[in-house]
């Protein structure tokens, strides 16, 4: 039996807790600690785990700790933990956006660290996860650590810790980028006539479909692309009208912009964990 402590009890928290359940974990197995009473007074109503204010309370003979906190509370977060652990050697999972490795370990101890990057499909069970692991993280807590993950959603292991500010740019961000994506192309419509309701319908789910083709049929992106672009078509024009107006060099310096906002803001933690 797997015991499992949840650091924080936001969105991300029970969207795995309720992930963790499905697969057939058991409620006593989880324990979570939050300093909001609402939040764990809805937690053990809707789980049937068990909650604490105090965080040293529910890491206590835990198996694995899942840091489920914002980077800004990590200072707080470390402070409580560190003598906490003292003697437990807990495989730690953060999915705290953008705190390295190092940092963790430098904060927390010479602990099995997994860091991981969920974004928020995780919520809906859709979520796109990259992970990485210190070499303290043995084979058994990989997949743990993964087993976790894939309770939200699909996982990839990362093997350079440098990428996983791409990771961030690519799919912890990506998310807003197809609802800006959605906005866009809903305005559109509506600037052609369509009923705002029907072109906002009409433009989410060809983004679920589109998505869903590129999952379930393994082929990439161009050869779907071509597929759907007539000669001389109303397809062929869209995507000329996008070429022309930069849609490949504008995604790529939008990545980037992203990846280097993750190191800045990582290393803005480096001040004896205090965010700048």
């Amino acid at each position: 039996m797997t015991r499992i402590a949840f650091i924080g009890g936001g969105n991300m928290a029970r969207s795995l807790i309720g992930g963790l359940l499905a697969t057939g974990l058991a409620p006593a197995d989880i324990r979570v600690a939050d300093p909001l009473a609402e939040t764990r007074e809805r937690l053990g109503r809707d789980f049937g785990v068990a909650t604490w204010a105090e965080n040293r309370l529910a890491v206590a003979d835990a198996d694995v700790i899942v840091l489920a906190v914002k980077p800004q509370a990590m200072p707080k977060v470390h402070g409580e933990l560190r003598m906490a652990l003292q003697g437990q050697r807990p495989l730690l999972i953060s999915i705290a956006a953008g705190v390295r490795l190092d940092q963790l370990e430098r904060w927390l101890g010479a602990l099995p660290i997994v860091r991981c990057m969920p974004n928020t499909p995780a919520l809906i069970g859709a979520g796109a996860t990259g992970l990485c692991a210190n070499h303290r993280v043995s084979a058994a807590q990989r997949a743990q650590a993964q087993h976790i993950m894939d309770a939200v959603g699909l996982t990839r292991w990362i093997d350079d810790e440098a990428l996983m500010d791409t990771v961030t740019a690519l799919s912890g961000s990506g998310p807003a980028y197809f609802f800006a994506l959605v906005e866009a192309l809903e305005e559109a419509a509506v600037a052609q006539g369509l009923p705002r309701e029907t072109a906002r319908a009409l433009a989410a789910q060809t983004c679920l479909g589109a998505g869903r083709m590129l999952e379930e049929t393994g082929e990439a992106p161009a050869e779907l692309r071509r597929r759907v672009t007539s000669p001389n078509g109303t397809t062929q024009a869209a995507l000329e009208s996008f070429a022309a107006d930069g849609l490949p060099r504008m995604t790529a310096r939008a990545v980037a912009a992203a990846t280097r906002r993750g190191a800045e803001l990582a290393a803005a933690l480096d001040n004896n964990g205090n965010p700048a």
